[in-house]
């Protein structure tokens, strides 16, 4: 028995500091011990939350984790007489160098936690950011990845959501609302108009008949009659592809019904 205790007693240490044997066993004890706990509250706390959910917030559990297991660390180091004060009072120029260096990195640190605390930014919304748009495909504390329709990936510092202004397309819902303008010739048949282009619109079958498309007529041109096809399309990430399939449709229809888009003409008279 008194061979265990002396081994218990016995110290371990570089330097000036030192250990004994059966404090190293407690400080390790402990970490695992927290480890432990940490898993259990992490697994009480996300029990009711869906799959989504909890990977959103696993990035958060992992910041915080870190930073018990570093206060844990420092205090062990304490205790086993290394001068934090000294250490740290040494290492203050590197670490304003440092800090200055990741000040950057910090600031995304932040808008990551605040992102996935206050649920701005959701895995499959569709958000405009510094004129790019993109599908969210994952969160994390420092990046959002996204993914345009021509299929690149935008990697975005979170930071840059605290100073841009954010579009998310799909805040309320995926759907999105959206619209395509013409110009019309003066002495153009109206109704004749509005019948065939909400039939165009109606006919896409990415466009929802519930709300119904809307045309409306938006000026007297100064050569043209200006309308706004307005309809809302079931998945807001393919926009640009199903406006560009309503234009086409729409010279196509325009032309076979002998409808004139007109353009700007100049005159000009020779004095001579």
């Amino acid at each position: 028995m008194e061979k265990i205790k002396s081994i218990f007693h016995y110290n371990i240490g570089i330097g000036d500091a030192e250990m004994s044997v059966g404090s190293f066993l407690f400080w390790v004890v402990l970490l695992i011990t927290l480890l432990f706990v940490l898993r259990f509250v992490r697994k009480i706390l996300t029990r009711n939350l869906s799959f989504e959910r909890k990977g959103k917030f696993k990035p958060i559990f992992l910041f915080f984790n870190y930073s018990l297991y570093t206060v844990v660390v420092l205090l062990m180091l304490q205790n086993a007489g290394v001068n934090l004060t000294a250490l740290l009072a040494a290492s203050a120029a590197l670490l304003v160098g440092v800090g200055f260096a990741l000040q950057t990195f910090f600031q995304d640190i932040i808008s990551g936690i605040f992102i996935l605390v206050d649920q701005t930014v959701h895995v499959g919304d569709i958000i405009e950011l510094d004129g790019k748009v993109g599908r969210v495909e994952n969160i994390t504390l420092r990046t959002t990845r996204a993914v345009t329709a021509d299929n690149k990936v935008l990697i975005i510092p979170n930071h840059m959501y605290l100073t841009n202004t954010l579009f998310n397309w799909t805040e309320n819902e995926k759907q999105t609302r959206e619209s395509v303008v013409v110009g019309i010739a003066y002495g153009t048949d109206l109704e004749k108009l509005k019948l065939l282009l909400l039939e165009l619109a109606l006919n896409h079958n990415e466009v929802l008949k519930n709300p119904p498309p809307v045309l409306l007529f938006k000026n007297f041109g100064d050569s043209s009659l200006d309308f706004e096809l307005v309809f809302t399309l079931k998945d807001g990430f393919k926009t640009e592809l199903v406006k560009s399939d309503i234009r086409y449709a729409i010279d196509k229809t325009l032309r076979e019904h002998n409808i004139q888009i007109p353009f700007p003409q100049r005159v000009i008279h020779n004095a001579n």
